[in-house]
């Protein structure tokens, strides 16, 4: 398997970078839907599920329909509030060489490597900042509202603010799971809950697939990247 964390100095050089935990709630549905939400308030027999401690946005459902819920703590990525006088506009499908500088800064965040990040996006979004899934999961990594709102990603088609949510979430299943790629990636798909209620990969074949897909293609651009490196050597 190959080392999807960066260097032990490239960790030391970002350990400042380290942010504060928030605390949410993690829910899943009896259909299979799992939810991150900030707090929840029952009301009879229904349950709100509100996305934000302001309690501005929120999913009412049947308590009967609530079969899981766990407290977690979510890592707040660092969102830069700074903007530049002139803001350049993003278009909607990303080649490799635009989202490079956004993986490269994530990845150095959160201590992991730019093909695993380029691999994840490949098979969420395929670049597009403004994908939106059936399920309603949004942008480049396909952050669900509720997660990217406990992330502290304001809008998720900003590009780098997508990138540094979904890297925060990853990185956060990939400690879970003590750095097991094929369960964090499967828990990226289908849940946590769902990952923790099998055991292991849960035998959707999505989420199967997802996890097959996004490790082929990590391998291939890990590959390339190495027979680059080397070839450079030689050349010296």
């Amino acid at each position: 398997m190959f080392c999807f964390r960066r260097s032990l100095g490239a960790l030391l050089a970002v350990a400042s970078a380290a942010t504060a935990a928030q605390a949410a709630e993690h829910v899943t549905l009896k259909n299979g839907f799992d939810l991150i939400c900030d707090h929840r308030a029952a009301e009879g027999a229904k349950v709100r599920l509100y996305m934000d401690a302001a309690g501005s946005s929120y999913i009412e459902v049947a308590a009967t329909d609530i079969v899981a819920d766990e407290h977690v703590d979510l890592p707040k990525p660092v969102i830069e509030t700074a903007k530049p006088a002139v803001v350049a506009p993003v278009p909607e499908k990303l080649t490799d060489a635009d989202l490079k500088p956004m993986l490269t800064k994530a990845g150095t965040t959160y201590n992991l490597d730019v093909d695993l990040l380029a691999s994840v996006v490949r098979a969420e979004s395929a670049g597009h900042t403004r994908a939106v899934s059936r399920a309603g999961a949004q942008g480049l990594m396909q952050l669900m509202p509720g997660t990217a709102t406990d992330l502290g990603v304001a809008d998720s088609f900003a590009a780098s603010e997508n990138i540094q949510g979904g890297t925060a979430y990853l990185d956060w299943l990939l400690k879970r799971y003590k750095d097991n790629l094929q369960l964090a990636l499967a828990a990226y798909n289908a849940g946590p809950a769902a990952v923790d209620r099998w055991h292991g990969i849960p035998p959707y074949r999505e989420t199967r697939l997802y996890v097959a897909r996004v490790i082929r293609e990590y391998n291939r651009r890990y590959s390339l990247r190495h027979r680059a490196e080397l070839q450079a050597t030689e050349a010296r």
